[in-house]
């Protein structure tokens, strides 16, 4: 059997939970090049090997329009219906309801609820997470704080942001592997901690704020472009971040996130969709936006980014 997941916490924890609903002893877990929102060949000739396939927490239905494999497509992302009939969709979203995260998503489809789906919701909301109920329900039960569950989701998270894809791939095994208090003191992803704390404090050092937006550009090797907009909202209480990582391995990347007071104000869904009207590689939720383009088409999309902003 194969997984595609995502790169992060949510997607990591999902395929988790998968492995252990399934049962599996043999199976291989892939992610997308990390930053880019598609298969690349080295998936696409895992797809062909395997017969079955789950493709997790990643909001690329156009990926699966046309596999020929029995594919279970788990996400919680604004999506349109996958018409191929091999593809059985399970979102939520589609039937209007809003879950926290696909790690949620997955344990509801397989009736199994353990730490990591409450780890895969924090990973994909923050602290908002522990004012679900199932969350503190889950981490009570496991004996672990809200202190230790956001670091737990820090440390899954370093994987893909000191670039490191196999990493993440590996990171689904160790979980597997280790309990909880084990993964906190995990030597290689607490170092990985104190190389990324730097590049977040250097990079929130060029913030400039219009409107109680933040607007943030820097350059660097590290994924970190989700870690900083979070920050500056979750953390410092702005309305939104605009934060552009102007040279991440030859592309920009562009990440606009929103608090819930501006949620019903910017129409998220409509600008994603206006961006991928335009062919850029572009997804996202109703509170975020995340694009990856050529340097030189930033100052566009920044422009329709800043047209929804006024």
């Amino acid at each position: 059997m194969l997984i595609i997941h995502h790169w992060d916490t949510d997607g990591i924890t999902s395929a988790a939970l998968t492995v252990k609903a399934l049962n599996l002893e043999d199976f291989v877990n892939v992610t997308p090049p990390i930053g880019e929102y598609k298969f690349d060949y080295r998936i696409n000739k895992y797809i062909e090997k395997y017969e079955k396939i789950y493709v997790l927490d990643l909001n690329l239905p156009q990926e699966v329009e046309n596999i020929t494999k029995e594919t279970i497509f788990i996400d919680h992302h604004i999506q349109k219906r996958i018409k191929n009939p091999n593809v059985k969709q399970i979102n939520p979203v589609l039937d209007g309801k809003d879950y926290p995260s696909a790690s949620f998503v997955v344990s509801e489809y397989f009736s199994l609820w353990n730490y990591l789906s409450a780890v895969g919701a924090i990973g994909d909301i923050g602290e908002k997470a522990f004012s679900i109920s199932k969350v503190k329900k889950l981490l009570d039960i496991a004996n672990i704080s809200k202190k230790e569950a956001l670091k737990l989701v820090n440390l899954i998270d370093s994987n893909y942001i000191v670039m490191e894809r196999n990493e993440v791939e590996n990171a689904v095994k160790v979980i597997l592997n280790l309990e909880p208090k084990d993964l906190l003191e995990y030597e290689k992803w607490n170092k990985n901690l104190e190389k990324i704390n730097d590049a977040i404090e250097e990079a929130i050092s060029n913030m400039e704020i219009k409107n109680g937006i933040a607007f943030i550009k820097f350059k660097s090797k590290f994924n970190i472009i989700s870690k900083v907009a979070r920050k500056v909202v979750w953390k410092m209480g702005y309305d939104g971040a605009v934060v552009v990582n102007e040279d991440f391995n030859g592309k920009a990347q562009i990440y606009f996130r929103i608090s819930s007071n501006l949620v019903d104000k910017i129409n998220m869904t409509e600008l994603i969709q206006t961006l991928k009207n335009k062919n850029y590689n572009a997804g996202g939720k109703k509170d975020v936006l995340g694009c990856i383009c050529e340097k030189d088409d930033v100052d566009e999309v920044l422009k329709i980014i800043n047209s929804y902003l006024r």
